[in-house]
């Protein structure tokens, strides 16, 4: 497989060089989002709006956590810790252990080659996320956003394994936006965050998995557990995203914690993984119901 990292360090500079908003625009939409023109295509958003001020790259970007282009101040420096701490050969490094667990395990993407950027963040769009996440739904793309800081530059390499993982699972089960159940997104984010586990260790997971104390992940888990079958993208997103997302994004709040439904879906796939012996290799080729009928923590 073909290995792609964009050079997003020197995209930005040149960017934030720029002093004229339609220049800077022009070069934000065609020069630094266009390499992923198919992943935003896959996803219907164009890299410009066929109407003026209409929805399209920028505004997606912006609505998703990314810096806006024209906090320049609050990039620059955001672009100067990206540079000392060599986030780009972080990145490359993860990419290329990730790429010798699937030839290892004998697992595939199913795309010829992986295109990978990373960009700053808004620290204050993403401040329940640490300032980072990242976008790996699509085989042969990855997005990660970073707002770097003390805590997420450490996590750097599991969020990304969290994301390549995505590309794996999406390579053997299809995404359906209109019928996937909190189940199948339980599972989808739960296999994810184990494979996280598995190459780089429990302490480098992401807070979505680990600001849970056992009274509120309990809780959640029996708010879930009666949940697994209802389907839908904006119904299923409440319970994964929790109450305050929900809320910003205008889906039905039901009662839940910031990511409940990842902190679930990780308890879910490594109760499964124990219970019956099986790795993340393994585990990542099942079906949902195979894995959620199988693992014990809706059993009581």
């Amino acid at each position: 497989m073909k290995l792609i990292i964009e050079d997003t360090i020197e995209q930005y500079e040149e960017l934030f060089s720029i002093d004229k908003k339609r220049d800077r625009e022009y070069y934000y939409r065609y020069s630094i989002m266009k390499p992923f023109e198919q992943m935003w295509n896959t996803i219907n958003v164009p890299l410009k709006a066929k109407q003026p001020n209409g929805y399209d790259v920028i505004m997606a970007t912006n609505m998703l956590g990314y810096l806006n282009m024209s906090d320049t101040e609050m990039g620059r420096e955001a672009l100067k810790n990206l540079k000392e701490i060599q986030a780009l050969q972080t990145a490359e490094h993860t990419l290329n252990d990730c790429i010798h667990f699937i030839k290892k395990n004998n697992v595939k993407i199913r795309a010829e080659e992986l295109r990978f950027g990373l960009y700053i963040a808004d620290p204050n769009t993403l401040k329940l996320q640490k300032g980072y996440c990242g976008f790996g739904g699509i085989p042969g793309f990855i997005h990660v956003v970073l707002y770097p800081n003390s805590y997420n530059i450490p996590r750097l390499p599991a969020v990304i394994a969290h994301e390549f993982h995505h590309n794996i699972r999406f390579s053997y089960f299809d995404w359906d936006h209109g019928n996937v159940t909190v189940g199948d997104y339980l599972i989808i984010e739960g296999l994810a965050e184990s494979f996280a586990r598995e190459l780089y260790g429990e302490a480098l997971l992401g807070p979505w998995v680990t600001s849970f104390n056992q009274e509120d992940l309990e809780y959640s888990i029996e708010v879930i557990k009666g949940s697994l079958n209802i389907k839908g993208f904006a119904e299923v997103s409440s319970y994964m995203f929790g109450d305050t997302i929900a809320t910003e994004q205008g889906y039905q709040p039901v009662g839940l914690s910031p990511f409940a439904g990842y902190a679930v879906g990780y308890q879910a796939v490594q109760s499964f993984m124990k219970a019956n012996q099986v790795g993340i290799k393994e585990a990542t080729l099942l079906s949902t119901d195979e894995i959620l009928n199988n693992c014990e923590l809706f059993s009581n």
